[in-house]
């Protein structure tokens, strides 16, 4: 049986790495007019729409999503083709 150590410097290089990873992903605020991710509020003000509904349209499948802790981002594609009606 193999055993090895994790010391707090390995988790504070594996939380940089994974803190680099999720901003390529998820753009902060401000960078640029054109977002590829939304926000929940973000996409309820764009939709015009109650977080009951987003709620709905996330269980239904009709908008997919991604969580990341407790934040749930949206991919901005998938915002523009449901409001062209051809995210089934």
């Amino acid at each position: 049986m193999n055993v090895e150590l994790v010391t707090k410097e390995d988790l504070q290089e594996l939380e940089s790495r994974l803190l680099a990873a999720i901003k390529k992903l998820v753009p902060m605020e401000g960078q640029g007019a054109s977002k590829k991710w939304l926000k929940s509020n973000e996409v309820r003000k764009l939709l015009k729409i109650s977080p009951g509904t987003l709620q709905n349209l996330r269980i239904n499948g009709t908008l997919s999503f991604t969580r990341i802790g407790s934040l749930i981002y949206y991919k901005q594609d998938d915002i523009d083709k449901l409001l062209e009606g051809g995210l089934q």
